[in-house]
Protein backbone atom coordinates (compact mmCIF):
# COMPACT_ATOMS: atom_id res chain seq x y z
CA UNK A 1 0.00 0.00 0.00
CA UNK A 2 3.08 2.67 0.69
CA UNK A 3 4.58 1.61 -2.57
CA UNK A 4 1.31 2.05 -4.29
CA UNK A 5 0.58 5.47 -2.62
CA UNK A 6 4.32 6.39 -3.51
CA UNK A 7 3.92 5.71 -6.97
CA UNK A 8 0.89 8.07 -6.89
CA UNK A 9 2.37 10.68 -5.71
CA UNK A 10 5.39 10.71 -8.22
CA UNK A 11 3.05 10.38 -10.68
CA UNK A 12 0.80 13.07 -9.82
CA UNK A 13 4.54 15.04 -9.31
CA UNK A 14 5.37 13.81 -12.73
CA UNK A 15 1.83 15.24 -14.82
CA UNK A 16 3.03 18.33 -14.21
CA UNK A 17 0.91 21.47 -12.42
CA UNK A 18 -2.77 21.31 -10.96
CA UNK A 19 -5.25 21.35 -13.88
CA UNK A 20 -9.06 22.89 -13.67
CA UNK A 21 -11.89 20.56 -14.18
CA UNK A 22 -15.65 21.66 -13.47
CA UNK A 23 -18.10 20.82 -10.27
CA UNK A 24 -21.52 22.26 -9.99
CA UNK A 25 -20.23 24.38 -13.18
CA UNK A 26 -17.19 26.03 -11.52
CA UNK A 27 -14.30 25.58 -12.14
CA UNK A 28 -12.17 24.13 -9.04
CA UNK A 29 -8.50 22.85 -9.37
CA UNK A 30 -7.28 19.25 -8.58
CA UNK A 31 -4.00 18.40 -9.19
CA UNK A 32 -3.47 15.32 -10.72
CA UNK A 33 -6.77 13.53 -10.44
CA UNK A 34 -7.83 11.98 -13.55
CA UNK A 35 -7.56 9.04 -14.95
CA UNK A 36 -7.98 7.26 -11.63
CA UNK A 37 -10.96 5.47 -9.80
CA UNK A 38 -12.21 6.65 -6.29
CA UNK A 39 -9.89 4.39 -4.86
CA UNK A 40 -7.19 5.10 -6.56
CA UNK A 41 -7.32 9.36 -5.77
CA UNK A 42 -5.53 11.24 -3.77
CA UNK A 43 -7.05 12.27 0.10
CA UNK A 44 -7.55 15.90 -1.08
CA UNK A 45 -9.58 15.00 -4.55
CA UNK A 46 -12.68 13.49 -4.81
CA UNK A 47 -15.68 12.18 -7.20
CA UNK A 48 -18.63 15.05 -7.89
CA UNK A 49 -21.52 14.41 -5.25
CA UNK A 50 -24.70 15.72 -7.43
CA UNK A 51 -27.48 15.99 -5.44
CA UNK A 52 -31.28 16.43 -7.13
CA UNK A 53 -34.09 17.60 -6.06
CA UNK A 54 -35.18 14.40 -5.36
CA UNK A 55 -32.02 12.81 -3.92
CA UNK A 56 -32.08 11.17 -0.77
CA UNK A 57 -28.24 10.76 1.38
CA UNK A 58 -27.34 8.25 -1.39
CA UNK A 59 -24.47 10.10 -3.36
CA UNK A 60 -24.43 9.49 -7.39
CA UNK A 61 -20.36 9.48 -8.81
CA UNK A 62 -19.42 11.12 -11.93
CA UNK A 63 -16.57 9.55 -13.18
CA UNK A 64 -16.01 11.86 -15.93
CA UNK A 65 -15.97 14.53 -13.38
CA UNK A 66 -13.24 15.01 -10.45
CA UNK A 67 -13.77 18.35 -8.59
CA UNK A 68 -12.10 19.36 -5.44
CA UNK A 69 -14.10 19.93 -1.99
CA UNK A 70 -16.93 21.65 -2.35
CA UNK A 71 -18.39 23.81 -4.93
CA UNK A 72 -21.99 24.57 -3.07
CA UNK A 73 -22.14 25.68 0.76
CA UNK A 74 -21.59 22.19 2.55
CA UNK A 75 -21.86 18.69 1.88
CA UNK A 76 -26.06 18.33 2.62
CA UNK A 77 -26.81 21.96 1.53
CA UNK A 78 -28.65 20.11 -1.84
CA UNK A 79 -30.41 21.63 -4.23
CA UNK A 80 -33.56 21.04 -2.45
CA UNK A 81 -32.61 23.35 -0.39
CA UNK A 82 -31.97 26.27 -2.58
CA UNK A 83 -34.93 25.12 -4.02
CA UNK A 84 -36.79 24.88 -0.13
CA UNK A 85 -39.80 27.10 0.76
CA UNK A 86 -37.76 29.21 3.08
CA UNK A 87 -35.29 30.63 0.28
CA UNK A 88 -37.32 31.31 -2.30
CA UNK A 89 -40.56 32.60 -0.12
CA UNK A 90 -39.86 33.53 3.23
CA UNK A 91 -36.11 35.24 2.58
CA UNK A 92 -37.37 37.33 -0.53
CA UNK A 93 -40.80 38.37 1.63
CA UNK A 94 -38.33 39.23 4.27
CA UNK A 95 -36.22 41.55 2.10
CA UNK A 96 -39.42 43.10 0.50
CA UNK A 97 -40.58 43.91 3.87
CA UNK A 98 -37.48 45.98 4.40
CA UNK A 99 -37.22 47.57 1.09
CA UNK A 100 -41.61 48.64 1.54
CA UNK A 101 -40.97 50.09 5.11
CA UNK A 102 -37.27 51.09 5.36
CA UNK A 103 -37.74 52.98 1.84
CA UNK A 104 -39.91 55.73 3.26
CA UNK A 105 -38.74 55.93 6.19
CA UNK A 106 -34.98 56.38 5.41
CA UNK A 107 -35.99 58.98 2.68
CA UNK A 108 -38.21 60.71 4.66
CA UNK A 109 -35.41 60.58 7.28
CA UNK A 110 -32.57 61.57 5.29
CA UNK A 111 -34.78 64.35 3.58
CA UNK A 112 -36.17 65.94 7.14
CA UNK A 113 -32.13 65.94 8.02
CA UNK A 114 -31.05 67.42 4.98
CA UNK A 115 -33.27 70.26 4.48
CA UNK A 116 -35.76 70.77 7.51
CA UNK A 117 -33.41 70.10 10.77
CA UNK A 118 -30.40 72.20 12.13
CA UNK A 119 -26.86 71.58 11.33
CA UNK A 120 -25.21 69.72 14.05
CA UNK A 121 -22.62 67.80 14.55
CA UNK A 122 -25.91 64.94 15.67
CA UNK A 123 -27.61 65.96 12.69
CA UNK A 124 -24.36 65.20 10.42
CA UNK A 125 -24.35 61.64 11.73
CA UNK A 126 -27.85 60.66 11.47
CA UNK A 127 -27.76 62.05 7.84
CA UNK A 128 -24.73 59.77 7.11
CA UNK A 129 -26.36 56.78 8.79
CA UNK A 130 -29.97 57.54 6.73
CA UNK A 131 -28.00 57.62 3.63
CA UNK A 132 -26.06 54.02 4.37
CA UNK A 133 -29.32 52.33 5.15
CA UNK A 134 -30.97 54.04 2.24
CA UNK A 135 -27.99 52.27 -0.10
CA UNK A 136 -28.53 49.26 1.41
CA UNK A 137 -32.34 49.32 1.01
CA UNK A 138 -31.75 50.18 -2.92
CA UNK A 139 -29.42 46.62 -2.85
CA UNK A 140 -32.29 44.99 -1.89
CA UNK A 141 -34.29 44.72 -4.97
CA UNK A 142 -31.49 42.49 -6.68
CA UNK A 143 -31.41 40.23 -3.91
CA UNK A 144 -35.62 39.82 -3.49
CA UNK A 145 -35.82 38.39 -7.75
CA UNK A 146 -32.65 36.51 -7.05
CA UNK A 147 -34.56 34.07 -4.91
CA UNK A 148 -37.53 34.59 -6.36
CA UNK A 149 -36.07 33.15 -9.20
CA UNK A 150 -34.86 30.42 -6.95
CA UNK A 151 -31.41 31.59 -6.33
CA UNK A 152 -30.57 31.87 -9.78
CA UNK A 153 -28.73 35.76 -10.67
CA UNK A 154 -29.11 36.96 -14.38
CA UNK A 155 -27.45 40.10 -13.35
CA UNK A 156 -23.91 39.63 -14.46
CA UNK A 157 -20.83 38.66 -12.73
CA UNK A 158 -19.99 42.45 -11.93
CA UNK A 159 -23.63 43.14 -10.84
CA UNK A 160 -23.26 40.26 -7.84
CA UNK A 161 -19.88 41.54 -6.87
CA UNK A 162 -21.48 44.88 -6.55
CA UNK A 163 -24.53 43.94 -4.93
CA UNK A 164 -22.50 41.40 -2.35
CA UNK A 165 -19.88 44.52 -1.80
CA UNK A 166 -22.86 47.15 -1.30
CA UNK A 167 -24.94 44.65 1.05
CA UNK A 168 -22.39 43.99 3.66
CA UNK A 169 -20.80 47.67 2.93
CA UNK A 170 -23.39 49.45 3.85
CA UNK A 171 -24.75 47.32 6.86
CA UNK A 172 -21.45 47.48 8.62
CA UNK A 173 -21.29 51.40 7.90
CA UNK A 174 -24.23 51.62 10.10
CA UNK A 175 -22.73 49.86 12.66
CA UNK A 176 -20.02 51.91 12.58
CA UNK A 177 -21.81 55.44 12.56
CA UNK A 178 -23.70 54.27 15.35
CA UNK A 179 -20.42 53.74 17.11
CA UNK A 180 -19.91 57.38 16.17
CA UNK A 181 -23.35 58.80 17.19
CA UNK A 182 -21.87 57.03 20.65
CA UNK A 183 -18.26 58.38 20.99
CA UNK A 184 -20.08 61.97 19.73
CA UNK A 185 -22.91 61.60 22.57
CA UNK A 186 -19.89 60.28 24.98
CA UNK A 187 -17.96 63.52 24.11
CA UNK A 188 -20.68 65.51 25.06
CA UNK A 189 -21.72 64.34 28.27
CA UNK A 190 -18.61 63.16 29.97
CA UNK A 191 -15.72 65.73 28.31
CA UNK A 192 -18.05 68.84 27.47
CA UNK A 193 -15.38 71.65 27.77
CA UNK A 194 -12.82 69.39 26.16
CA UNK A 195 -14.75 68.44 22.92
CA UNK A 196 -16.38 72.06 22.61
CA UNK A 197 -13.18 73.29 20.21
CA UNK A 198 -13.65 69.95 18.10
CA UNK A 199 -17.48 68.94 18.11
CA UNK A 200 -18.19 71.07 15.12
CA UNK A 201 -20.19 69.91 11.95
CA UNK A 202 -17.12 69.78 9.72
CA UNK A 203 -15.34 67.52 12.12
CA UNK A 204 -18.36 65.33 12.21
CA UNK A 205 -18.49 65.50 8.47
CA UNK A 206 -14.62 64.59 8.06
CA UNK A 207 -15.46 61.46 10.44
CA UNK A 208 -18.30 60.20 8.27
CA UNK A 209 -16.19 60.67 5.11
CA UNK A 210 -13.31 58.60 6.78
CA UNK A 211 -16.23 56.01 8.37
CA UNK A 212 -17.45 55.99 4.34
CA UNK A 213 -13.86 55.09 3.44
CA UNK A 214 -13.44 52.32 5.97
CA UNK A 215 -16.26 50.31 4.77
CA UNK A 216 -15.20 50.73 1.46
CA UNK A 217 -11.63 49.39 2.74
CA UNK A 218 -13.39 46.62 4.06
CA UNK A 219 -15.61 45.64 1.72
CA UNK A 220 -13.13 45.66 -1.28
CA UNK A 221 -12.02 42.12 -1.45
CA UNK A 222 -15.33 41.08 -2.15
CA UNK A 223 -15.14 43.10 -5.27
CA UNK A 224 -11.85 41.08 -6.46
CA UNK A 225 -13.35 37.52 -6.17
CA UNK A 226 -15.54 36.33 -8.35
CA UNK A 227 -18.99 35.57 -6.76
CA UNK A 228 -21.03 33.94 -9.13
CA UNK A 229 -20.83 30.17 -10.17
CA UNK A 230 -23.67 28.21 -12.65
CA UNK A 231 -24.66 25.57 -10.51
CA UNK A 232 -23.93 21.92 -12.13
CA UNK A 233 -26.78 19.93 -14.22
CA UNK A 234 -29.05 23.20 -14.03
CA UNK A 235 -29.84 26.29 -15.40
CA UNK A 236 -29.00 28.61 -12.68
CA UNK A 237 -26.15 30.80 -11.66
CA UNK A 238 -25.50 31.17 -7.91
CA UNK A 239 -24.08 34.37 -6.36
CA UNK A 240 -21.93 34.85 -3.21
CA UNK A 241 -23.74 31.01 -2.23
CA UNK A 242 -20.83 29.05 -3.59
CA UNK A 243 -17.39 28.17 -2.67
CA UNK A 244 -15.47 26.54 -5.33
CA UNK A 245 -12.48 26.00 -3.66
CA UNK A 246 -10.66 24.95 -0.15
CA UNK A 247 -8.50 28.07 -0.32
CA UNK A 248 -11.69 30.36 -1.19
CA UNK A 249 -13.15 28.82 1.75
CA UNK A 250 -10.38 29.80 4.26
CA UNK A 251 -9.77 33.13 2.65
CA UNK A 252 -13.55 34.13 3.03
CA UNK A 253 -13.33 32.78 7.05
CA UNK A 254 -9.64 34.92 7.59
CA UNK A 255 -11.51 37.50 5.48
CA UNK A 256 -14.96 37.48 8.04
CA UNK A 257 -13.43 37.16 10.79
CA UNK A 258 -11.07 40.74 10.18
CA UNK A 259 -14.60 42.42 8.84
CA UNK A 260 -16.86 41.43 11.57
CA UNK A 261 -13.84 42.39 14.66
CA UNK A 262 -13.34 45.55 13.05
CA UNK A 263 -16.74 46.31 11.74
CA UNK A 264 -19.09 44.90 14.43
CA UNK A 265 -16.76 43.45 17.76
CA UNK A 266 -14.90 46.65 18.23
CA UNK A 267 -17.55 48.98 17.76
CA UNK A 268 -19.83 47.32 19.98
CA UNK A 269 -16.92 47.58 22.43
CA UNK A 270 -16.51 51.45 21.48
CA UNK A 271 -20.79 51.51 21.96
CA UNK A 272 -20.61 49.98 25.77
CA UNK A 273 -18.02 52.08 26.90
CA UNK A 274 -19.26 55.31 25.75
CA UNK A 275 -23.00 54.42 26.95
CA UNK A 276 -22.49 53.31 29.91
CA UNK A 277 -19.71 56.71 30.86
CA UNK A 278 -22.67 58.36 29.68
CA UNK A 279 -25.16 56.72 32.17
CA UNK A 280 -22.22 56.87 34.90
CA UNK A 281 -21.83 60.89 34.22
CA UNK A 282 -25.84 61.16 34.48
CA UNK A 283 -25.93 59.75 37.50
CA UNK A 284 -22.99 61.20 39.32
CA UNK A 285 -24.69 64.45 38.47
CA UNK A 286 -28.31 63.97 40.33
CA UNK A 287 -29.92 64.64 36.66
CA UNK A 288 -32.88 62.01 35.07
CA UNK A 289 -31.27 59.36 33.18
CA UNK A 290 -34.33 57.38 32.28
CA UNK A 291 -35.03 58.94 28.66
CA UNK A 292 -30.77 58.03 28.37
CA UNK A 293 -31.27 54.73 29.38
CA UNK A 294 -34.39 53.68 27.16
CA UNK A 295 -32.00 55.40 24.27
CA UNK A 296 -29.02 53.06 25.48
CA UNK A 297 -31.16 50.06 25.70
CA UNK A 298 -32.84 50.83 22.31
CA UNK A 299 -29.73 51.52 20.45
CA UNK A 300 -27.65 47.89 21.89
CA UNK A 301 -31.04 45.90 21.57
CA UNK A 302 -31.14 46.98 17.86
CA UNK A 303 -26.97 46.23 17.59
CA UNK A 304 -27.13 42.99 19.07
CA UNK A 305 -30.39 41.30 18.29
CA UNK A 306 -29.92 42.38 14.38
CA UNK A 307 -25.99 41.87 13.94
CA UNK A 308 -25.09 39.12 16.08
CA UNK A 309 -26.91 36.00 14.60
CA UNK A 310 -25.65 36.65 11.03
CA UNK A 311 -22.23 37.59 12.20
CA UNK A 312 -21.96 34.20 14.42
CA UNK A 313 -23.49 32.17 11.60
CA UNK A 314 -21.40 33.73 8.80
CA UNK A 315 -18.26 32.60 11.10
CA UNK A 316 -19.50 29.05 11.29
CA UNK A 317 -20.39 28.99 7.88
CA UNK A 318 -17.31 30.15 5.86
CA UNK A 319 -15.21 27.32 8.74
CA UNK A 320 -13.49 24.81 7.68
CA UNK A 321 -12.94 23.23 10.85
CA UNK A 322 -17.38 22.99 10.84
CA UNK A 323 -17.74 22.01 7.13
CA UNK A 324 -19.92 19.22 8.44
CA UNK A 325 -22.34 21.89 9.66
CA UNK A 326 -23.08 23.61 6.51
CA UNK A 327 -26.34 21.84 5.45
CA UNK A 328 -27.72 22.59 8.48
CA UNK A 329 -26.69 25.83 8.67
CA UNK A 330 -26.93 26.86 5.46
CA UNK A 331 -30.82 28.03 6.10
CA UNK A 332 -30.33 30.16 9.10
CA UNK A 333 -27.51 31.41 7.82
CA UNK A 334 -29.21 33.22 4.84
CA UNK A 335 -32.23 33.82 7.18
CA UNK A 336 -30.42 35.64 9.90
CA UNK A 337 -28.74 37.80 6.86
CA UNK A 338 -32.39 38.88 5.89
CA UNK A 339 -33.30 39.65 9.52
CA UNK A 340 -29.90 41.32 10.23
CA UNK A 341 -31.36 44.32 7.14
CA UNK A 342 -34.14 44.96 9.41
CA UNK A 343 -31.84 47.68 11.10
CA UNK A 344 -32.41 49.83 8.19
CA UNK A 345 -35.81 49.91 9.55
CA UNK A 346 -35.12 51.04 12.95
CA UNK A 347 -32.30 52.98 12.52
CA UNK A 348 -35.26 56.19 11.68
CA UNK A 349 -36.89 55.26 14.96
CA UNK A 350 -33.09 55.70 16.58
CA UNK A 351 -32.96 59.22 14.94
CA UNK A 352 -36.55 59.54 16.62
CA UNK A 353 -35.37 59.29 20.03
CA UNK A 354 -32.21 60.49 19.90
CA UNK A 355 -32.48 64.09 18.01
CA UNK A 356 -34.90 66.57 19.65
CA UNK A 357 -34.87 68.99 16.54
CA UNK A 358 -35.58 65.94 14.28
CA UNK A 359 -38.72 64.35 16.18
CA UNK A 360 -39.92 68.56 16.10
CA UNK A 361 -39.25 68.20 12.03
CA UNK A 362 -41.38 65.44 11.07
CA UNK A 363 -43.99 66.68 13.80
CA UNK A 364 -44.08 69.95 12.19
CA UNK A 365 -44.38 68.26 8.26
CA UNK A 366 -47.04 65.36 9.37
CA UNK A 367 -48.96 68.75 10.53
CA UNK A 368 -48.56 70.64 7.99
CA UNK A 369 -49.34 68.04 6.13
CA UNK A 370 -52.61 67.01 7.60
CA UNK A 371 -53.24 71.08 7.36
CA UNK A 372 -52.86 70.70 3.81
CA UNK A 373 -55.24 68.00 3.32
CA UNK A 374 -57.55 69.20 5.59
CA UNK A 375 -57.44 72.48 3.28
CA UNK A 376 -57.96 70.43 0.40
CA UNK A 377 -60.84 68.55 1.20
CA UNK A 378 -62.26 71.78 2.01
CA UNK A 379 -61.87 73.51 -1.19
CA UNK A 380 -63.53 70.55 -3.16
CA UNK A 381 -66.71 70.17 -1.21
CA UNK A 382 -66.86 73.80 -1.67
Amino acid sequence: KFSVRLLMVISAHLIGPPHKTVAFGVSVTCAACSGYRAEQQVTDCFYLTDYSQNSTNEQVTTPDITPCPRAIPGEKATRSQLGSVVTVRLIPCLYTLVFLVGLPANGLALWVLATRAEKLTSTVFLMNLAAADLLLVLVLPFKIFYYFLGNNWPFGEGLCRLTTAFFYGNMYCSVLLLTCISVDRYLAVVHPFFSRSFRTPAFAACTCTATWLCAAVLTLPLTLQQQSYPLYGADVTLCHDVLPRHEDDGYYFYYFICLITCAFLAPLVVMLFSYCSVLRALLGSGKRYSYSVKLTALVLFILVAFYTPSNVLLLVHYSSYNCKLYGHLYISYMVSLAISTFNSCADPFVYYYISEDFRDKVENEQLTSSEFLNSSVLLVQT
